[in-house]
């Protein structure tokens, strides 16, 4: 903040509230406290995305236990590629190390090719089945535990 010869110029410290005190109001506001149940929380692609790929991996679960190769999928906004690079962005990789397997899903180029959720959600399997299938050396349709 500054002072200009008495006037307080800047933003003003505290929430935002209207002429009579009251804080945000309409639908901006929620949900909040008060909100009813049937207001959904906001939630942020990126936490969105996470919530999905979690729950592919419970349903993917028992295939998890059963092979003896330790497979860690985690989640990456997006890959570095060099500045030369000209082919497509890929969705996901492959790291693997002697003692662990890791897929790496990278959320931007998956969400920047669907137009829906629900294709976001169908390539996401696709590519987590693809990628396991790959390092269990087995098909992505023996993995898939959703009904055909």
């Amino acid at each position: 903040m500054d002072h200009l010869g008495g006037i307080v110029t800047g933003p003003r410290p505290g929430r935002m509230r209207d002429r009579r005190g009251r804080g945000p109001r309409g639908p901006m506001a929620l949900p909040g406290p008060l909100s009813p149940r049937s207001v959904p929380a906001h939630r942020s692609p990126r936490e969105s995305f996470d919530l999905l790929v979690t729950d592919i991996l419970a349903a993917l679960e028992p295939h998890f236990s059963i092979e003896p190769d330790h497979v860690e999928i985690v989640v990456e906004e997006a890959p570095l590629l060099p500045p030369e690079w000209t082919d497509e962005v890929p969705l996901s990789i492959v790291a693997a190390t002697p003692e662990l397997t890791r897929i790496v899903l990278f959320r931007i180029p998956i969400s920047q090719r669907c137009p829906t959720r629900e294709d976001v959600e169908d390539l996401v399997w696709s590519v987590a089945l693809d990628r396991l299938a790959e390092v269990w050396h087995m098909s992505p349709d023996d993995l898939d535990p959703r009904p055909r």
